[in-house]
């Protein structure tokens, strides 16, 4: 029997990268489609060049037909491609809807043609703000999204639930906290850390006391991939058990560990809706077996080692700048 093929739109972004390399670890064969905007970069995957089980596509999941040709060249679709950044999102809701409601439509449609199987890459903030107190949302949670990031990934979701009850697609999807490793641009993560190694000014919106859970990308991917794997179609699996920590002391901690000074930290205006902290339960995803191994402490140095070691060519990897600077809302992307 041939080794499952899978494709994985987005495969050459942050999450979408890092899905490749465990896929391929474990013998899969891989074809990544993807068209090379704004999170995405070839050299997130070009360690894999000469890998004759890797097949790399430049192309858009709104394009139906090159959709449906390399979904039905496939096993299990991941569907990974997204436009992800929220403060982008706020300057352009437009392509957030097209990307990530759209293309979701032409990615299940093809599934459903081919009668495949397919894991939707969701987020938490579906669910809207969490409570400030500390409590999680378990997958049975209203959605209340407050940015076009956030609405334009409950649309999608929704078109998931959809196609599983009107036509019997199958389809996971998973709703994961904040994924962060190498790789990752314009997030807060690498923001504070190519800020800080460059001795640049690391700006917090408001006062810092945003809370965010973290989640070491290597145990997000894994519990994707657990989901995709033994996860029951139709149903929504959290991944969560990260981190939790305010803003403020996630730049401290980077600062310190980039060696920088902590006078660096310049509190910025606050973005519009910014949601004060989310927060997930884990339980059906632990249930199926799934277990983070990275500690956040170790994970994040490690992160921010990595991108000591690759400020010279992180810019050139992307074919836009890579924003390290809080955006206002209105302004230009």
């Amino acid at each position: 029997m041939a080794d499952p093929h899978v494709l994985v739109t987005g495969g050459a972004g942050f999450i979408g990268s890092h899905i490749v390399d465990a896929l391929l670890e474990r013998g899969d064969r891989v074809t990544v489609l993807d068209r090379l905007s704004a999170g995405g970069s070839y050299a997130n995957i070009d360690h894999h060049d000469g890998d004759p089980r890797m097949r790399f596509v430049q192309g858009d999941v709104c394009d139906p037909a090159i959709v449906r040709s390399l979904v039905g060249q496939a096993d299990a679709v991941v569907h990974a491609a997204a436009e992800t950044h929220v403060d982008r999102s706020i300057d352009q809701p437009g392509v957030f809807t097209s990307t990530n409601v759209l293309g979701t439509e032409h990615v299940l449609e093809a599934v459903r043609f081919h009668g495949s199987r397919m894991l939707m890459i969701s987020t938490d903030e579906v669910y809207g703000a969490g409570d400030p107190e500390g409590g999680r949302f378990d997958e049975d949670a209203p959605l209340r999204p407050r940015s076009p990031y956030a609405a334009s990934k409950a649309a999608a979701d929704m078109l998931c639930s959809a196609a599983v009850s009107t036509y019997g697609t199958q389809v996971v999807v998973v709703r994961g906290t904040n994924a962060f490793g190498p790789r990752q641009i314009e997030r807060v993560v690498p923001t504070f850390a190519i800020n800080a190694l460059r001795g640049l000014p690391v700006p917090l919106y408001g006062r810092g006391e945003q809370r965010r859970e973290f989640l070491f990308v290597e145990d997000w991917v894994r519990g994707a991939l657990t989901a995709l794997d033994r996860g029951v179609s139709g149903v929504v699996y959290n991944i969560g058990e990260g981190n939790e920590l305010p803003n403020a002391e996630l730049a401290m901690r980077i600062c310190e560990l980039a060696g920088a000074p902590a006078g660096l930290i310049e509190f910025v205006p606050d973005r519009p809706g910014h949601d004060f902290r989310y927060g997930v339960r884990s339980d059906r995803l632990l249930a199926l077996g799934w277990r983070p191994t990275w500690t956040f402490d170790v994970a994040l140095a490690h992160t921010v080692e990595w991108y000591r070691s690759h400020l010279d060519d992180l810019e050139a990897a992307h074919v836009v700048p890579v924003v390290t600077a809080p955006r206002v809302a209105g302004e230009p992307a």
